[in-house]
């Protein structure tokens, strides 16, 4: 995957919008206003970064070092991937469908039903 093919995957997403709003070159992912995916523009590596359950993230971390602690947020709560070929699709889109879930899943319940 590269940067393109990851904001197609996420603007398929339902409900999915995406902005510029810390600089021009990190492109930002939200759902119903809440931040689901940051994709660095500026890196010379195709990377995305990933809102995630604490355990998960540990597993995935422990997993495969292609996924590190995300810079930008708490680390407990965030992760890094870099998309290469330590990573399948299946993986990587895996990882945005849990992000985006995570953040469907703290939405009013009203919310939650118009992206069911």
């Amino acid at each position: 995957m590269n940067i393109e093919d990851l904001r197609e995957y996420c603007l398929s997403l339902k409900g999915t919008t995406e902005s510029f709003p810390f600089d021009d070159v990190t492109l930002v992912l939200k759902v119903q206003g809440k931040m689901f995916a940051l994709i660095p523009l500026s890196s010379s590596e195709t990377s995305i970064s990933l809102k995630c359950d604490p355990e998960l993230a540990i597993t995935l971390r422990e997993e495969n070092e292609a996924v590190v602690p995300a810079y930008h947020f708490n680390k407990k709560h965030w992760n890094t991937v870099y998309v290469d070929n330590r990573l399948t699709h299946k993986q990587i889109t895996e990882m945005i469908d849990h992000s985006y879930n995570l953040v469907v899943a703290g939405l009013p319940v009203k919310l939650r039903q118009e992206l069911a």
